[in-house]
């Protein structure tokens, strides 16, 4: 009988021949080893195409600290039509940026943060966002400023050797 992949790689016209068994179970295993790397290629091949096309229209969205965001949060609640219900809470602030991929947020000053990721964030585009977040510049650090903070812990900890 011949299978597809049969009909691909092609089959040998000694097969129809009486071998011995240890021919035939090396036969078998060269032919197993080409269609196992056969199929690999194809498979690699496939993947690259899908990642190639997600890369093509999936955007990417930075967010920087004080920036405002939706919150994608689905909500089930019993008695109540889910999609009627609205998915997306906020508007939250970023507080930091973890890494590429994951921030914290906070939706008050009295809220605990939350810890994201990037796809259930979506940007805040209304005319009020969320200004009790204040993002402060910290001015450079100069030699004077770090002599000063270096003195003020040995006076420090003097005070604690010499009560």
């Amino acid at each position: 009988m011949k299978l597809p992949t049969d009909l691909i790689l092609g089959r040998s016209l000694e097969e129809n021949q009486e071998r011995s068994l240890p021919e035939f179970v090396e036969d078998l295993r060269e032919r197993l080893d080409r269609i196992h790397r056969f199929a690999s290629e194809k498979l690699k091949m496939h993947s690259d195409k899908m990642k190639q096309r997600l890369d093509t229209t999936s955007t990417k969205t930075a967010f920087k600290p004080g920036d405002a965001v939706w919150l994608y949060a689905p909500k089930r609640t019993k008695g109540k039509i889910s999609k009627l219900q609205s998915n997306w809470e906020g508007p939250y602030t970023i507080i930091k940026k973890i890494n590429d991929l994951v921030y914290r947020i906070q939706l008050s000053t009295s809220s605990k943060p939350k810890v994201v990721h990037l796809q259930r964030l979506a940007r805040y585009t209304e005319h009020n966002p969320p200004d009790w977040f204040v993002v402060e510049d910290t001015p450079p650090r100069t030699e004077d400023s770090i002599a000063i903070d270096i003195s003020g812990i040995l006076k420090s900890l003097e005070s604690l050797q010499n009560p």
